[in-house]
């Protein structure tokens, strides 16, 4: 039982690599698609902000339409639809029509993504759920991380093409895999729409969701312009900026290592140090970004604070707010994270264009400040609640 569970865990995580992959490997492909597709560099970037605002609309409805059907069966669907999707956008010579395959990609995206972590804590016992989840976000992390430069190479080293295609190789390979590894998995208990969406009565959902786009508006309100703060601010080579830029990667996947771990033993803790840890370490870079080595450092303890034990305490705050209706929840989580994604960047290039790219920082702390106010107020609501499941009361 253990092995195939594990096996299942895997297989959803390199499932979740394949969408991010598709999601995020196109930002390292912007020269290639404008140049294919004789477009702007701006207009190419619709490939990447048209998906993600597909994410944001369908994430709390996608997961909920399809909550009731045998899982392992709809992420057969959207793994086809992927394969199939990657499959045109090496063919297609038309901008228009590439876009609406990204559109439709990125209605899909939250289905599987939210079925992953609801598949993750569903195979194993509720003290071990944190854990599972944990590796489901390695995937998501990889996605992120290395689909960017992994498609930058392929595209350079071969042709724009391959590089398209290997975003189709592994969903396919991840479809393959499902096909024949995962077991049917019917919703035993299926919900009416109606009891799914009764979660959003609930104050602690609201709150949850107010501290999931504040805590993701905080790290990729600074994230968003690494690049160019490296190269102003810290004045790096390209060449050191790419690696100072894995080395956040790397530490991602730590994070995600370290956060099933504390998440599991001691979960309220670890949400309210969280903030605290993340303000100190944008200080520390506001006051010493002007230096190399102490930057890499810190981008190494940043990413497996930010990149990797906030994405699974923000997956906790939602989820655990609404266990009885994980799909639906999950689905919020992820909308709430692109919400996040697009206030920070959003305030951080206003703060850019007003005070200067080192200012860019103060987004972050100030998100996290709010962020640590709304994560108290969720505490206030959730210790004396009997509605919630026990998973989310922890002896401290």
């Amino acid at each position: 039982m253990m092995k195939r569970n594990n096996l299942l865990i895997f297989i959803v995580t390199v499932g979740v690599f394949g969408i991010l992959n598709t999601e995020m490997g196109v930002i390292g492909l912007l020269p290639s698609i404008a140049e294919h597709f004789n477009v702007s560099i701006s207009q190419a970037g619709l490939t990447v902000s048209l998906f993600a605002l597909a994410i944001a609309i369908s994430g709390p409805t996608m997961p909920l339409l399809f909550s009731g059907i045998n899982r392992k069966k709809v992420m057969l669907l959207v793994l086809g639809v992927f394969v199939v999707g990657n499959i045109v956008s090496i063919f297609i010579s038309n901008f228009t029509i590439l876009l609406m395959v990204r559109i439709i990609l990125g209605l899909f995206h939250p289905i599987y993504c939210a079925m992953a972590f609801t598949v993750a804590a569903s195979s194993v016992s509720k003290e071990e759920v944190p854990k599972a989840v944990s590796k489901v976000f390695i995937g998501v992390s990889a996605g992120m991380v290395a689909g960017i430069p992994i498609a930058s190479f392929i595209d350079s080293a071969v042709s724009y093409e391959m590089a398209m295609a290997f975003f189709a190789i592994v969903n396919a390979f991840v479809l393959v895999a499902t096909l024949i590894f995962v077991p049917s998995m019917p919703v035993e208990e299926r919900q009416s729409y109606g009891e799914q969406i009764a979660v959003l009565k609930k104050s602690i959902i609201w709150v949850s969701i107010v501290a999931v786009i504040l805590l993701n508006a905080s790290v990729f309100g600074v994230y968003s312009y690494i690049a160019e703060y490296l190269a102003t601010v810290t004045q790096m080579s390209p060449n050191i900026s790419s690696l100072t830029l894995f080395v956040f990667g790397g530490a991602n996947i730590i994070g995600n290592i370290v956060a099933g771990r504390v998440l599991t033993n001691s979960p309220i803790k670890s949400i309210l140090t969280f903030p605290l840890l993340l303000i100190v370490v944008y200080t520390l870079l506001f006051f010493t970004g002007e230096f190399a080595v102490p930057m890499v450092i810190i981008t190494f303890l940043w990413g497996i604070l930010a990149g990797g034990i906030m994405a699974n305490i923000n997956q906790y705050l939602i989820s655990s707010s609404a266990p009885e209706a994980p799909d639906f929840a999950n689905g919020l989580f992820i909308s709430a994270c692109n919400v996040g994604t697009t206030v920070g960047a959003a305030a951080g290039g206003l703060f850019i264009s007003q005070m200067g790219t080192q200012y860019v920082v103060l987004v972050g702390i100030l998100s996290l400040i709010l962020g640590l106010i709304a994560i108290l107020l969720r505490n206030y609501m959730i210790i004396p609640s009997k509605q919630l499941s026990k998973a989310a009361i922890v002896q401290d």
